[in-house]
């Protein structure tokens, strides 16, 4: 059994100092450490595995910057799939007769980071590590998507600085983001952010109806060469570098 020791001020990835308000409690200081979910950390807490200045802590507990804290745990190999999701396939709550993406790779315990909605298709990240969705999502990190957009009308000639100067869709304008205009209905976006149907939104406000929308990569993990269904283990350097971007 392997332990960690630390103390609440000193961290390899965290939110900045002055985003954390001390005293914090224990389970939510080992998420912000990229320890384990909150979840899993009140899980080690019950199970006497982590030891708050040489006693065990409790549920609940709080700590402050002096205090020192020692994790006893057991290395876990997680698994982490990309998945080419066709068209057709839904990320999550499926509906009776649908296709789900989790089912769909045949790996039990994986669960999409993220979602793509049914009319769209391409990368779809699957995990059983429930520490990346936060670290993937969560608008605190900014964490790049990139797509390819094909468009039923053609593109207005401002359409890239509209763009990228951010767009209103219903009242929230969007982050500024980079695009590629790859021919008269076609353009490649790069994303920071992703709110529910953004680029659908995006231009819609703009009075432009997608055709074809497909995710081509998420960080540093590409669809490539990979067709609809197929799937494909992260692995060796491509997933220490996708981990260690995400600050774990």
């Amino acid at each position: 059994m392997a332990s960690a020791l630390f103390s609440a001020a000193s961290c390899a990835y965290t939110l900045p100092m002055d985003e954390i308000q001390y005293p914090i409690r224990i389970n939510k200081y080992l998420a912000r450490q990229g320890y384990s979910t909150r979840k899993d950390a009140d899980r080690l807490v019950e199970e006497g595995l982590v030891i708050v200045n040489g006693k065990p802590a409790v549920i609940g507990q709080k700590v402050d910057e002096r205090d020192v804290i020692e994790v006893r745990y057991q290395p876990r190999n997680f698994r982490y799939v990309a998945y080419h999701k066709p068209i057709g396939v839904v990320t999550h709550s499926p509906q009776y007769g649908e296709k789900d993406a989790a089912r769909s790779v045949g790996v039990a315990g994986l669960f999409p980071v993220g979602r793509l909605d049914k009319r769209s298709h391409g990368l779809l990240i699957l995990t059983d590590d429930a520490r990346v969705t936060d670290r993937l999502l969560s608008p605190r990190y900014e964490h790049e998507k990139e797509y390819i957009v094909t468009t039923i009308e053609e593109l207005p000639s401002n359409f890239k600085s509209r763009m990228e100067q951010g767009v209103d869709i219903e009242g929230y304008t969007t982050k500024k983001c980079v695009v590629e205009v790859k021919g008269p209905r076609t353009f490649l976006i790069r994303l920071t952010e992703g709110k529910k149907h953004q680029i659908r939104r995006m231009c819609a406000a703009l009075r432009l109806t997608i055709d074809m929308l497909q995710r081509t990569k998420v960080m540093n993990i590409k669809l490539g060469g990979m067709k609809p269904g197929e799937q494909r283990d992260i692995a060796g350097k491509e997933l220490s570098d996708f981990l260690s971007a995400l600050g774990l």
